[in-house]
């Protein structure tokens, strides 16, 4: 079967997160999203992982499931680890998932063994070096999964400009293999990452990282398979086809891993953010409101021309520096709204979307939090079978019987690409909108429209 998946979320125990991060209401918003399997995110802050524990139970699966829903859940966290190693400071997120409450609690024990604070952030900051907690959470479970989060961003992604790594295997050395995959992040899309050699064994994926309930699901993945925890493992893994008997000694571990990873589970493609809404999209400062491309650079250089210090390097500048091949190696086409790889076909594609509240928002021209445009919102997904399916299968006049022929009219702007786009830089996040400046809104229509008297 295939399933979505959004695993990089966080609790209400993050900073800058919103209180309404709870199960109850993850589940809700999980069903009007078109989202199957959530990440709980946090589960190493004791007063989450309590509450888990309380509102969650195994299923037999792997996964997590609340009484009576058929929306399941993940064990995972988000780690930000800030270190030095020889002789460079590194600071690097990373995700993890669990396959259970034994193991989650096997690697919670290991961090506070070596002093680590779990319980002031949901997602903790550590003195701990990635390929230590590689390597603690592999003795917790082999069946944990380990990716490196947003993986371009430039002060805590792994191949970010100011994070300290130039590849996977500076950084985890002699543990690379079991690095499966890594997270896109909002700056980056799968194409992007393409261009790396080093990845082109290990899976794309991509998730929200959501702060807020309407969030979820701006970035996901979709996989296919058995839909259980083992089956969503696979998928990830398979890519990397781990040789047995690698030379880790896995304490704790039930089975030795599996070279040949038996069965069709795979990651079939991704929701992409579009990259230049991104916070760090592009090169510059917003200080001195300089925002550079690559192109730019070439000639200008990186020195700030106001400031004169350094330019904050954006993900897209990163990735010409670093990447084995170019774009046009990749022969990247939209093939009725999947961008795929002709150069590199078994890659899976990827589509890009606009959230439906933007759309919605842009549409009556309210802000995305209003109550009206919530209220539409909910209207619609809950209609016509979540957020997922309205932007992409049903059809467009069957979304105006709904909500209108403006809101039909974004939702088939958003499938055909035709946006307006400003790409973001150095912490301001970049502009993507439905409708070019001057172009009427719905409640400007109204208005506008001749006032009709009761007997015309």
């Amino acid at each position: 079967m295939s399933y979505v998946a959004d695993l990089h979320i966080h609790s209400r125990y993050s900073r800058a997160c919103s209180p309404q991060l709870n199960i109850p209401n993850l589940v809700e918003w999980a069903k009007y999203k078109g989202i199957n399997v959530l990440g709980t995110g946090d589960f190493l802050h004791p007063l989450w992982l309590a509450e888990l524990k309380k509102d969650l139970t195994e299923d037999g699966s792997g996964f997590l499931t609340q009484d009576g829903s058929e929306i399941k859940f993940v064990l995972t966290v988000e780690i930000a680890s800030m270190y030095s190693q020889n002789g460079r400071g590194r600071r690097v997120h990373n995700l993890i998932f669990m396959p259970d409450f034994a193991s989650a609690q096997v690697f919670q024990k290991s961090l506070l063994v070596r002093r680590a604070t779990l319980g002031s952030d949901g997602r903790p900051i550590v003195g701990i070096p990635s390929k230590e907690l590689l390597r603690l959470a592999l003795e917790a479970s082999d069946k944990a999964i380990f990716v490196p989060s947003h993986a371009w961003t430039p002060w805590f992604g792994i191949f970010g400009s100011e994070s300290g790594y130039d590849s996977l295997e500076e950084c985890f050395e002699d543990l690379t293999q079991y690095i499966y995959g890594v997270e896109t992040g909002l700056s980056s899309d799968p194409a992007m990452n393409w261009r790396i050699k080093e990845l082109d064994n290990r899976s794309i994926v991509s998730f929200s990282d959501a702060h807020s309930l309407p969030n979820l699901g701006r970035e996901s993945t979709v996989f296919e398979g058995e839909f259980t925890y083992d089956g969503f493992w696979r998928a990830i893994a398979k890519p990397s086809v781990i040789p047995a008997n690698a030379g880790i000694q896995l304490t704790g571990s039930s089975s030795e891993l599996d070279p040949r990873l038996r069965g069709d589970d795979k990651v079939v493609g991704t929701i992409e953010f579009y990259p230049e809404e991104g916070k760090y999209h592009y090169t510059g400062h917003r200080n001195c409101n300089v925002k550079y491309t690559p192109d730019d650079t070439k000639l200008k250089g990186t020195i700030c021309p106001v400031c004169k210090r350094g330019l904050t390097v954006g993900v897209m500048e990163r990735v010409e520096k670093i990447a084995g091949r170019s774009n046009e190696e990749l022969g990247t086409r939209n093939e009725e709204g999947i961008i795929k790889s002709t150069k590199y076909p078994n890659r899976p594609g990827y589509r890009m979307l606009v959230p439906l509240h933007q759309v919605i928002a842009e549409a009556f021209g309210n802000a995305p939090t209003s109550q009206r445009v919530l209220n539409e919102y909910k209207k619609l997904v809950t209609t016509l079978g979540g957020e997922i399916k309205v932007l992409t299968k049903i059809s467009i006049d069957e979304i105006a019987k709904i909500s209108g022929e403006r809101i039909a009219e974004g939702v088939d702007r958003v499938r055909g690409g035709n946006l307006v786009i400003d790409p973001g830089y150095d912490g301001v996040y970049g502009v993507v909108k439905i409708w070019n400046h001057g172009e009427k809104t719905m409640e400007e229509e109204k208005r506008e429209a001749p006032q009709l008297g009761l007997f015309d």
